[in-house]
Formats: C-alpha cells, structure tokens, sequence
C-alpha cells in the first residue's frame, strides 16, 4: 500500500513572503476602497492617529492579524487598533477605532482585544486612552457585540482610580459607542467631527416625534454644556496636544507620584504678585475674571481647565505648585457671579474625587455668593447635588488649603473648602466677606417690616444697615477670631504661602476612617 505524499513545507522565504502579505492586507484591511472612503472624509487612518498622539517610535501594535474565526469575509483587526507606546516617556495603552472596518463597530475580536488592552494596562500601572470613531454594537454579531461591551464596562470599573483612562471622540459615536467613553475620567471631542448620542435623530423621529438636529441632539458643544464632554477642541492635532498636556499634570497610576516640573522657580515676591493687591474690585457686586488671579497663584501661570464648559460659574484646573501638581476649585464671577448651580456642584465634586484618587492635593479659591436660587435649580436638584459636593470633599483626604478672596456667604461658604469640611489650612484676604447671606439679602429681609420700603426713609435704613452689616459682619476678622480661618493674609502673600503649606502638608497622615464597605453619594 503506497504511501500518500507529503504536502510539500513552505520555505522561509515562502513564509515570510506569506508574513508580508498579511500584514500589509492588515494594515489597510478595507483595501483601496476603504481609503478611497477615509481621503473624501479627509480624516487619517486608525494608525495615524496613534502615531499623532504617541512619542515618535514608540507605538507596539498588538492582534493586527486578529479576526472573526470561521468568517471567510472577516477583515484584519476586526475594526480596532490596539497596542502600547509612550507619551513623553512613560507607557501608556492605546487603542483606535477602524471606521473602514464594519464601521469601528464591536465585535468578538474587537472586544477581546480592548479587553486584553485593559488587562495589560492595570498590570502594568499606565493610563490607556480610546480614540473613538465607531457605530457601536455590530448589529450582525447580536449578542456577541452586546457581551463584549459589557466586559469592557465590568474593566472600566476595575480601572476607575487606578489608572487614569481618557478617550478621545473623532467622529459619530452612537448607542453603546458611548458607554464605554462615558466611564472614562476625561472625554475630548473635535468640534464639528465628534458626535455622542444613544440614538440619532431619526430614530427619535420614529419614535417619539420629535425633531432635533444632529448638532443639537450630539455635537460636541452642547454634549460639553450637558456635562458628557470635558474639553471641545477645533482638530485631531489639538486634541492629542490636550492630552498630553493632561497626562502631564498626573501620575501614571494612585501608586506613583506626578511628574514635578521645574520646583523652585521665583522664590521670592515678584511684581506678578504685587499686583494681587489690586485685584479685586472695590465694589462687592463688579466681577473680574478669577483666571486673572489664578494664573499669578500658580507656577508659570500655568493652569489647565478641565470642563471648562460645563457649569462655567465653577472652574476645575490642574496647576502647579512649587513644581508639583495640584487640583484647583475655583469660583469664577464672570458667570452668575460664581453662585454654585447643579453642573457646577456636580463638575467640582467629580473633579474633587478625581484629584483624590491619584493623591493631587486640592486648593480652593472662593468667591461665591452660595447656592443659585431658582425654581428650576430646585427641580433640577440642586439639594441633592449640592450634596454630592458637600461629600467629595469630606471623603477626599489629601492635602487641603483654601483661599476666600471675598463673597463666602451660606453654604457657599461651607462647601468650598472650608475647614468644617476638613481643609487644613484657611486663608482670607482683606477683601473676605464672609457671612450667613451678603448685605443686600439681609437688607431685603429687613425691608419686609416696612409697610412701605420704598419711602425715603425706609430707603435711609436700608443704606445704614447695608453699610453696618458689610463693616461689622461680612467681614474676614470674625471668622479669623474664632479659628475658623487660620490667617488673614495680604494677597501678594498668596503664592508663596500655598507653597510652604502644601510643603507642611506633604507628609499629612489620616487617621482611621469609618469601618464599612464603602460610603454613599446622596441620591
């Protein structure tokens, strides 16, 4: 009986050839009709992207030879880019979604590999960043898709606070195409190119009747007014230059430390803080802009906004102190003269447990007249919400020190850092009113006993008492008197006094905290 032949082995060249083949079908899997589609778009492809974010070189892909098994018209990388490199030296994860591949939507191999991604990056102790341009669930992979999103979510939670994730909005991201970004710490979006929604306008059309624009329902502006989105920026360059920018602020994960950068710089009073001094209007009800007195608080005028367009009567930045970074809440009386709303309450108090995450000590500077009034704050729950932010800062245990630079009245007072609420040190300017309700509120109350507080002489009472109570009440030497205010400072004093506390406050120990499973947000 004869022996069947043997199928002659490939040589090495053969295979090797073989290699090549595959692996320039993977690196444009859709083929010259897939470019042809993403040059009319005039959007790069999955790998530049990456290559634009990264450090020249250091990009490692991984699974480009990965698709569905047993689909004879599977594409190569199964609609995403996954892999490691650098961002000014230190590793990061990447992935980037394929839009000429089943559009970036989710399937098996798709999923397997974001989720080994995330593995990779919890093991290692690196940030990983999701350049997103996908329709979502792979309708034709059913609940295969659906599985996959949601082990991507059960990863998500295992990274939250461990390592920062950030993702990157590039084009229509649609249905579960946005769950996965909304778990993330920062969401950047490209004006005009990124889009977020569950479902888009036809589809509410069919279903409920209603007409919205495609801009309206999930452009990034109005996704950033509705809190969805942190930082809208005009292109791909910028928003790559933003998150860089963002990683350099922080630590590579809540075990390492942040790079520091340049400490030491101008230890002395310079005329940048001289002119602290003169600031701050003379009347209680002129705003300014308070980006004027942060940029002289903190190292090379340096501070990073963080959702700058959600609740802009709130600011939340990243600066730098003596080289070292931290996290800044501040009012802004350009906006609503710094009352804190319902998306400023929940803007701070996220970006409060955010800095205390990865241990970035926080500092406050407060110029508020307290809680915005209004019929629909209340309905939109601003009691609530106002709880959220009462609870971030009580929970967070880093390094706090809070500057009042004038209005701190009501619960304004009491949740920007002050010392009820566990900040460590307390300074107020000259120019601190601080008090139950400002001068013009308690004249108002007052005016209520007059049956006509419109006469001459009503009017006369109501001047005294408002001159009375901003001379004797709303003012910082009672809060000083009675240590709820650790100093009253002048302001060219600032920067250099925020330095030395922070440097006091390095090495802060907290006790033992409550024994449970974990604390509870006010619902």
């Amino acid at each position: 009986m004869s022996t069947p032949a043997q199928p002659e082995r490939k040589t090495t060249a053969e295979l090797v050839a073989e290699l090549h083949e595959k692996l320039a079908q993977a690196a444009e899997p859709g083929g010259q009709k897939a470019i042809a589609k993403r040059e009319k778009k005039g959007i790069p492809s999955a790998r530049a992207r990456i290559h634009a974010l990264l450090d020249p070189g250091s990009f490692l892909e991984i699974g480009a030879l990965c698709k569905t098994p047993g689909d004879p018209d599977a594409l190569y990388g199964d609609g995403v880019v996954t892999g490691h490199g650098r961002i000014d030296g230190r590793p990061v994860g990447v992935f980037s979604h394929d839009q000429t591949v089943f559009q970036g939507s989710v399937g098996e191999m798709f999923g397997r590999k974001v989720a080994k991604l995330m593995e990779w990056v919890a093991m290692v102790g690196c940030p990983i960043i999701g350049i997103n341009d996908s329709a979502g669930a792979r309708i034709q992979d059913a609940v295969t898709s659906l599985a996959w999103y949601a082990e991507l979510g059960r990863r998500h939670e295992m990274l939250r606070g461990l390592v920062p994730e950030i993702s990157i909005i590039l084009g229509k991201c649609a249905g579960g195409a946005v769950y996965s970004p909304i778990q993330t710490d920062l969401v950047v979006a490209v004006r005009d190119q990124g889009y977020m929604f569950i479902t888009g306008p036809d589809v509410i059309k069919d279903v409920t009747g209603e007409d919205v624009s495609l801009d309206e329902l999930g452009g990034a502006d109005n996704q950033a007014r509705y809190g969805n989105i942190h930082q809208v920026v005009a292109d791909e360059a910028e928003a790559f230059a933003y998150v860089r920018d963002y990683l350099s602020f922080l630590p590579s994960n809540h075990f390492d430390d942040p790079p520091i950068v340049n400490p030491g710089l101008e230890p002395e009073i310079t005329p940048h803080d001289l002119e602290l001094d003169a600031i701050v209007p003379d009347s209680d009800n002129t705003a300014y802009d308070m980006q004027e007195i942060l940029l002289r608080l903190f190292d090379d005028g340096d501070v990073f906004d963080v959702g700058a367009q959600r609740g802009p009567a709130m600011i939340t930045a990243f600066a730098r102190v003596d080289g070292r970074p931290v996290g800044v809440v501040a009012n802004q009386p350009m906006f609503m003269s710094g009352a804190v709303d319902n998306e400023a309450s929940d803007k701070a108090a996220g970006f409060i447990r955010f800095c205390d995450s990865y241990n970035l000590p926080l500092v406050f500077v407060v110029d508020t007249p307290g809680a915005m009034p209004g019929v629909e704050q209340e309905k939109g729950g601003i009691i609530k919400r106002g709880g959220r932010f009462f609870n971030a800062i009580v929970e967070a245990d880093v390094p706090k020190v809070t500057i009042v630079v004038r209005k701190a009245y009501g619960g304004g007072y009491a949740v920007m850092g002050s010392k009820q609420l566990s900040a460590d040190l307390n300074f107020a300017w000259p120019t601190a009113r601080i008090a139950v309700i400002g001068a013009d509120g308690a004249a108002q109350l007052l005016m209520k006993r007059f049956p006509d507080p419109t006469t001459p002489e009503a009017q006369e009472v109501k001047r005294q008492f408002i001159a009375g109570y901003n001379e004797n009440m709303a003012i910082p030497w009672t809060a000083a008197e009675r240590g709820y205010i650790d100093g009253v400072i002048q302001p060219h004093e600032t920067r250099l006094l925020l330095r030395r506390s922070l440097r006091l406050l390095r090495d802060k120990q907290n006790g033992p905290k409550v024994q449970r499973k974990h604390g509870l947000l006010p619902i």
